[in-house]
């Protein structure tokens, strides 16, 4: 690519009336399917399934709790195979208010991917959520965070709203086939490594065995250091957390003091990523071309 192709930054966004920054709280409800697709001879062991399976069983019913208790509305990504295994889970989501968006059927890993396989993925995963909630979402994150390059097209094809995969910005923006138009266009929602907890948490022998498992004193104080810079610089935070690891006590500990420091941010407008992406769209930015592959051709 040269300097001539590249592209230009996302411009910041008009949050709505007397707001100055915004915040989401996201959970990928992965339950078992996390190891599933990465290892299916994971399902032979008892122990790391019920690892996976305290997720649905017990820490998406404390986070649901802590919403209420704040009066908030969180993003929940569901696998279709957690949507299926646990449908009374994802109705307790559904009831709450919250907003249930895609993340895979069996959490598949795209890379290497073809096509089709991909296209079934999404599909496979679109029914399960209608068929247990009557949902249709209209947001995607990819499992693991991994895109194709022909993804955005994709979901395009299937009418989603946005996308919050990506990592080349801290505020979102429109993302379209064509820079020149936003006919067929996306909102993206960026993330990044340092606001996921799998990076802090995440100890499976074998799976997930990451390193050591951080305090939630230390995870909050990053967290927090991170939140008051995307405040400052009038940002978009989102929190990406999954409930077999965050679910834990002493980490939800955590995580209501970081509510608690959000809702003390004079005009941080804390919304799901619906909302946020809603109104990105409303706001009629200058869309940027979907990317293409530094070198060679990426179907």
């Amino acid at each position: 690519m040269t300097s001539d192709d590249a592209t230009p930054p996302a411009a910041p966004v008009s949050w709505p009336a007397d707001k100055v920054a915004a915040a989401a709280l996201t959970f990928d409800v992965d339950a078992e399917s996390a190891f599933l697709s990465a290892d299916p001879s994971s399902a032979a062991r008892l122990t790391v399934m019920s690892h996976q399976a305290y997720g649905p069983l017990t820490g998406v019913p404390r986070i649901l709790r802590l919403l209420e208790r704040h009066r908030l509305r969180g993003t929940f990504f569901v696998p279709g195979f957690t949507a299926e295994r646990y449908p009374l889970v994802v109705e307790q989501i559904v009831e709450g208010g919250h907003e249930v968006a895609h993340h895979g059927y069996l959490h598949e890993s795209s890379v290497g991917m073809d096509r089709d396989t991909e296209e079934r993925a999404i599909d496979r995963g679109l029914q399960a959520l209608d068929k247990v909630a009557g949902v249709r979402p209209v947001g995607y994150r990819a499992p693991m965070w991994e895109l194709n390059y022909r993804t955005p097209s994709l979901l395009l094809d299937r009418g989603f709203l946005y996308d919050s995969s990506m990592m080349d910005c801290d505020v979102p923006y429109l993302l379209a086939e064509h820079a020149e138009t936003a006919a067929r266009s996306i909102v993206e929602i960026p993330v990044n490594w340092a606001l996921d907890d799998w990076e802090q948490y995440a100890y499976v022998p074998g799976l997930a065995a990451s390193g050591p498992i951080e305090s939630p004193a230390k995870v909050l104080e990053m967290w927090t250091l991170e939140l008051d810079a995307f405040y400052r610089e009038r940002c978009c935070f989102v929190l990406t957390n999954h409930p077999f690891l965050t679910g834990r006590p002493s980490r939800m500990a955590a995580l209501e003091r970081l509510v608690e420091r959000m809702e003390a941010l004079d005009g941080l407008w804390l919304a799901t990523l619906a909302e946020i992406a809603a109104h990105t769209r409303a706001m009629g930015p200058v869309p940027r071309a979907f990317p293409a592959p530094p070198v060679g051709r990426t179907e």
